[in-house]
């Protein structure tokens, strides 16, 4: 391949994808030696929209950063396993690209043998097109007919690890509701024990559509950003919370949606009837529903999606879970965890003198509750604040005996 005057390979390529692709003339350009400004032809490649495809000849092969790159055509021979390297390094660069990139792909335009000359002088793998390419949902259904199941479920084990690498912390969070704390990588390598112990219970899952819709549908981790020195932006902002399917809302729209589903579900999520018709049956069980339901919501509630919508529309930063009830209805204050708590404790102690040892003890829950929002019995044996001053004992001693209805109390309190 050549760019030479009157017999230009490159120019004759850039006119045939000026062609194929039909997307005018800036989506394909040629940077070679001879054109105007070469250096700056590359830094627009770059760091633009456009050109989406570059031909060049020698110019590009080494030193040249392009980290957005996915496809590579070899249109010429190359014998030198050095510059066989070099030139397949442009497409190990990672950059902004959404889902994040984990992998390039490489056209060898001489029927393979630049892959074949190369194979056993390169540290580079590759996976050549020999089949077309299967869903999950296929790959799945294959282990469950028992088709080549050994080697169908290593596919679906190699699926699931790239998941584990590009997925988010929330996607994380969506997972934990199907596979133990979310974790996709033990999962995916504990699934060839699983598959041959307990076939049914394992397929079970796998099977599940919601469980498949989120393995094709999940959040992947934010890319990083490109800076272009040379180049001024002019940026706005505004704020959007992302569902469970990539769907972005205005927080306006996301908070309708939150009143749409705490109106509709008090029947069918235990947390939400408590909150709203029996505060005192308010627990640890409770909230732990509450968050998890929310979660897995396909419009993805977390409390961190909730907080961000409530910050936008109405400049309230920290608003707890227990908003739902502002949800329901709108005459609820919208409140922080401490000072819902603070309000919750400021009742009880109407009417009540506590010691000085009581008073202690209610600051450690206090603490505990600000960053929980209901406390129980088994938390003064595990959390640091309520273990280390004894936990359970000394605790009820101080409240002669009476802890246990008086943390129902608070607990009530709390979810009003």
């Amino acid at each position: 391949m050549n760019d030479k005057p009157h017999v230009s390979h490159a120019d004759q390529l850039v006119s045939t994808c000026r062609d194929v692709f039909g997307r005018g003339e800036s989506f394909v350009a040629k940077i070679t030696g001879i054109v105007d400004r070469p250096l700056q032809r590359i830094r627009e490649f770059r760091n633009r929209p456009e050109p989406g495809i570059v031909v060049s000849v020698d110019l590009m092969s080494t030193g040249v950063d392009i980290p957005n790159l996915e496809f590579m055509v070899f249109a010429r021979p190359v014998k030198s396993r050095i510059l066989w390297e070099q030139m397949l390094g442009r497409g190990t660069r990672l950059g902004s690209l959404t889902p994040p990139k984990s992998h390039f792909t490489m056209f060898d335009c001489f029927d393979g043998t630049l892959l074949d000359y190369f194979k056993n002088a390169s540290a580079f793998t590759e996976d050549p097109p020999d089949r077309p390419t299967r869903t999950i949902e296929e790959i799945i259904q294959a282990i469950w007919d028992n088709r080549d199941r050994a080697y169908n479920v290593r596919c679906l084990c190699r699926r699931l690890l790239r998941i584990d690498k590009e997925m988010s912390g929330n996607a994380r969070e969506r997972f934990a509701a199907y596979i133990p704390e979310g974790d996709m990588k033990a999962f995916a390598n504990r699934m060839p024990t699983a598959i041959a112990d307990d076939f049914t219970a394992t397929m079970k899952l796998l099977r599940d559509r919601n469980f498949q819709k989120l393995l094709v549908n999940y959040e992947h981790a934010r890319p990083h950003f490109v800076v272009a020195h040379e180049k001024t932006d002019e940026v706005s902002s505004r704020v959007l919370i992302r569902d469970a399917a990539g769907n972005e809302h205005r927080p306006e729209e996301y908070l309708i949606e939150f009143a749409h589903f705490v109106t509709k579900n008090p029947e069918r999520v235990e947390a939400i009837r408590i909150l709203l018709n029996r505060p005192k049956d308010w627990s640890t069980n409770a909230l732990a529903e509450l968050r998890r339901k929310l979660a897995t919501a396909p419009q993805h509630f977390t409390e961190e999606n909730l907080r961000r919508a409530h910050t936008a529309r109405y400049n309230k930063a920290l608003v707890d879970i227990i908003s739902v009830k502002h949800a329901a209805k709108e005459e609820e204050p919208l409140l922080s965890a401490a000072e819902r708590v603070d309000r919750a404790l400021k009742r009880l102690a109407i009417g009540h003198k506590f010691s000085a040892e009581q008073q202690q003890w209610l600051e450690r829950i206090r603490s505990h509750l600000a960053e929980n929002l209901s406390i129980g019995r088994d938390d003064f044996d595990i959390v640091p604040v309520l273990s280390n001053p004894g936990g359970w004992k000394p605790a009820d001693r101080a409240f002669a005996g009476k802890l246990q209805s008086f943390l129902s109390e608070i607990n009530e309190a709390v979810a009003q």
